[in-house]
């Protein structure tokens, strides 16, 4: 059965690179209608049957009626998937987690070491206390998965929360290593990654309780650096092709700083600033890796200008020396305004190179907002108050009221009149529409300063809720636009996801607009429409062997 179903998927996936090769990648919509033509198909009733179920689902998934877990599912999935692993080209992963992006299987053995050594309870203490009573005792592969990987429903805190586990067992130069071997080694061979830019921690001393780390003592900065660039170059000797860049990030959270050495954050992060300007002058053959820094972490609570002056000297400093900047912005937000707000702090203030995510730039407003006034009103018909604690409530007291006995009713829970109704839905008008302009304003500043944005797909749907489904993810948008784009996963293992299938879901989520090989050329960086179209056509030969093609290469002359 599963030498059958492996027999199918390959016809599927040769089918496939013979109809995008012809056509020279076109929408995933019109590839599989060309393809119900193709004249093998018609001779395979199987694959046949199997083409016309996987068109339904997607137009299924486009009416609500389908998830996207049943489409990536499919055969035809499958052999999509088989199709961009073997594109000639590898890709670059524009944005990756260190902490997110090793297996369970690298994980456990050196977590069972510590377990098993002198200090097992304090390491099992902090294990419960990051994720709960029932989390110990972690006695195998599987217990380590468990805990690594985002449960449904769980969002950005609890994600935070659970990258502790590897942290836990990258505290020597040798672990970052082997860390980086890995994960390049495990990207490459399953994904067809050739190019990694890689965020990680250049110092985890922090003041929060759950983040802290045991074993810490004696790693230093040039400890971490280094050893992330010898596990990158182990694998560049294997495979020369392989690049790889140094993105150390740095926790924007005022408290996330060492409070035992320095009064302040700016203090502690202006150190950091010289440390890594002091590791290149003692290692300048890093020069070419080490040339960005990033900011991470929960920006709800960070949006306003006096937020971003407790780093503003130490990342002009290093752009003085040549750093481009990166940030994570527009990721998260209190309300839709300040992460917007956010974003243009982040533009005006650090004069960023890069946004990552940015996804408060691509969220449409008159939608946002007509559900944020639906749910509303469906819970004040029901004579339900508002929870201060929630982000309906902050955007309610965001709103510009004329009348703001109808907002205190909202608040209250007091059902509204008809005419009251129509005063909010007005209020919620001309919220979106101030918001969507300062959002394309912020916007068009930066195509114009050639900002470029990387989307993650899967981290942006399942940590925000900021929009409903995949499908309404702005990354064919941004396209259209004009953006400068780039792809990535974040901390794929923890979201369960991975490079080809983000490639997967940005095809399924746009069928009729996005093509094919434009979304390699994002991928790849390669910027010749005719070489893609040229690599394309190899696969092709390579299927079909250039004397038993059923076409002819249409002429280029």
């Amino acid at each position: 059965m599963f030498a059958k179903k492996e027999k199918i998927i390959n016809e599927i996936k040769n089918a496939l690179i013979d109809i995008i090769s012809e056509t020279n990648g076109i929408t995933i919509s019109d590839t599989l209608e060309l393809l119900a033509y193709h004249p093998e198909l018609k001779c395979n009733p199987l694959v046949e049957k199997s083409l016309q179920e996987f068109r339904k689902l997607i137009a299924g998934f486009h009416n609500n009626e389908v998830d996207i877990s049943t489409i990536l599912s499919h055969p035809f999935s499958e052999a999509f998937f088989g199709f961009f692993k073997e594109f000639p080209l590898s890709y670059h992963e524009e944005h990756i987690h260190l902490t997110g992006s090793l297996s369970a299987e690298f994980i456990y053995p050196r977590l069972k070491k510590l377990l098993d050594g002198p200090d097992k309870k304090l390491y099992e203490d902090k294990i419960k206390q990051v994720y709960g009573e029932d989390s110990i005792p972690v006695a195998s592969v599987g217990d380590v998965d468990r805990l690594i990987r985002l449960k449904e429903g769980e969002q950005f805190k609890t994600y935070l929360k659970i990258l502790y586990l590897s942290k836990l067992i990258l505290t020597t130069k040798e672990a970052h290593v082997e860390a980086a071997y890995h994960m390049a080694s495990e990207l490459y061979d399953k994904y067809n990654v050739g190019k990694i830019r890689l965020k990680f921690t250049l110092s985890r001393s922090t003041g929060i309780s759950d983040e802290q780390i045991p074993g810490l003592e004696n790693l230093t900065e040039d400890d971490v650096v280094l050893g992330l660039y010898e596990g990158f170059m182990k694998f560049k000797a294997e495979k020369p092709f392989f690049n790889f860049i140094l993105s150390p990030s740095f926790r924007k959270e005022s408290n996330f700083f060492d409070q035992n050495a320095y009064d302040s954050k700016k203090e502690h992060f202006d150190e950091q600033v010289v440390s890594i300007l002091d590791i290149l002058k003692k290692y300048p053959f890093l020069k070419e890796v080490l040339s960005e820094v990033d900011t991470v972490g929960d920006e709800r609570e960070l949006y306003r200008k006096k937020h971003f002056m407790e780093m503003k000297s130490g990342l002009r400093r290093l752009q003085y020396q040549g750093f481009r900047i990166r940030s994570h912005h527009g990721e998260t937000w209190k309300i839709l305004r300040l992460g917007v707000q956010a974003v243009d702090n982040a533009l005006n203030i650090w004069h960023i190179d890069t946004l990552e995510h940015g996804l408060s730039l691509g969220i449409n407003p008159n939608y946002y907002f007509h559900r944020l006034f639906q749910r509303i009103m469906e819970m004040n018909q029901n004579q339900k108050p508002l929870d201060p604690k929630s982000f309906e409530y902050d955007e309610i007291m965001d709103m510009e009221w004329q009348d703001e006995e109808v907002r205190d009713k909202i608040v209250k829970g007091e059902k509204l009149t008809q005419k009251e109704q129509i005063k909010f839905l007005k209020t919620k008008f001309h919220t979106a529409r101030e918001i969507e302009h300062y959002q394309h304003d912020v916007l068009n500043r930066m195509i114009n300063k050639k900002v470029s944005l990387v989307a993650l797909p899967s981290s942006n749907l399942k940590l925000t809720g900021a929009f409903p489904d995949y499908k309404d993810h702005p990354f064919s948008w941004w396209e259209k636009k004009g953006v400068s784009l780039g792809i990535g996963t974040d901390n794929y293992i923890t979201l369960s996801t991975n490079y080809i299938q983000e490639l997967l879901i940005l095809l399924y989520s746009n069928p009729t607009s996005l093509k094919i090989t434009k979304l390699l050329m994002v991928a790849t960086k390669e910027t010749r429409r005719p070489y893609i179209s040229h690599l394309l056509w190899e696969m092709r030969k390579t299927i079909r062997g250039s004397e038993g093609a059923l076409h002819q290469r249409p002429s280029q002359e």
